[in-house]
């Protein structure tokens, strides 16, 4: 994060020259060729889609992940392989995140394996396409919102001692928080409480050295999309944006891992747009 940096005095005529600035300028970067290289990450929602993209991705870069999702073995098995291919270790972490103990066993779990968190992605996500608000009932309601954000700040309050100065937090919002949708209303507002929370926490957390940024992905060619909707929705899934087309989770990691390294360094409170090519008022 650094220090507070104070630029002694000076002035120069226009254009200027970089070599007579005090201090110099900093253009160049040491060459990080793993750029998570001995950090632990702990991903919720990594067994499959964007989760499983980013857990492999940060494995690539050196990272070992601890691995948190609801039931689906299968899937979340196949990343572990994948990243213990590229000779990472990984923890599966199973259970329901919409519940408060949940969120603190699979921390602790992870805390326990590992000594410290570097890098939490708050990524997992559910959501049900209702025609009308009047459909959404209560208990859709409190499942939605306790899964997408309640989990967030259960999870980031119970990794919070595990982290130190210059670890990372990622929230995974979505371009519904900042367009809406008509029928996934519970939804988009929890992606909505989800920018507002990362910006907010982003502020609480910069004097510890800690930053926290987000992604907000457009249409992602994930299993929750095909398990959601209509088979002639899923069929036309991502048409509508600028590029015509569905993204791949391996599209969106890349944004993901810019915000878990060094890279990023001077950003916090920020979100990415990996969206097919939709302008956003962000």
């Amino acid at each position: 994060m650094g220090k507070k940096k104070i630029n002694p005095p000076q002035t120069q005529k226009r254009p200027g020259s970089e070599e007579d600035m005090k201090p110099t300028p900093v253009s160049e970067r040491p060459v990080r060729p793993n750029k998570l290289q001995h950090k632990v990450a702990l991903i919720t929602g990594g067994d499959s889609g964007i989760g499983r993209a980013v857990a492999i991705l940060f494995a690539e870069e050196g990272a070992d992940i601890a691995l948190a999702y609801l039931n689906e073995h299968e899937d979340a098995l196949k990343t572990r392989e994948r990243v213990e291919e590229n000779g990472r270790e990984c923890i599966l972490i199973d259970g329901d995140i919409a519940n408060e103990a949940t969120c603190r066993r699979i921390v602790k779990t992870a805390v326990k394996k590992y000594g410290r968190i570097d890098v939490l992605v708050n990524n997992a996500a559910i959501h049900y396409e209702r025609k009308s608000i009047t459909e959404i009932t209560a208990d859709q309601l409190r499942k939605t919102f306790a899964t997408n954000i309640f989990s967030m700040f259960w999870i980031t309050q119970n990794a919070l001692p595990g982290m130190r100065k210059g670890s990372t937090i990622i929230n995974t919002s979505s371009v519904t928080a900042y367009r809406g949708s008509p029928h996934l209303i519970d939804y988009a507002s929890t992606k909505g409480a989800i920018v507002a929370f990362t910006r907010s926490l982003a502020a609480n957390l910069v004097s510890k050295g800690i930053r926290v940024n987000g992604v907000a992905p457009g249409p992602i060619w994930t299993p929750l999309i095909a398990s959601s909707f209509s088979a002639d929705r899923v069929a036309k899934h991502g048409s509508d944006v600028p590029m015509k087309r569905a993204g791949e989770p391996a599209e969106v990691a890349p944004s993901f891992l810019f915000l878990a390294c060094e890279d990023s360094s001077y950003m916090t409170g920020q979100f990415l747009h990996p969206n097919g090519g939709e302008i956003l008022n962000t």
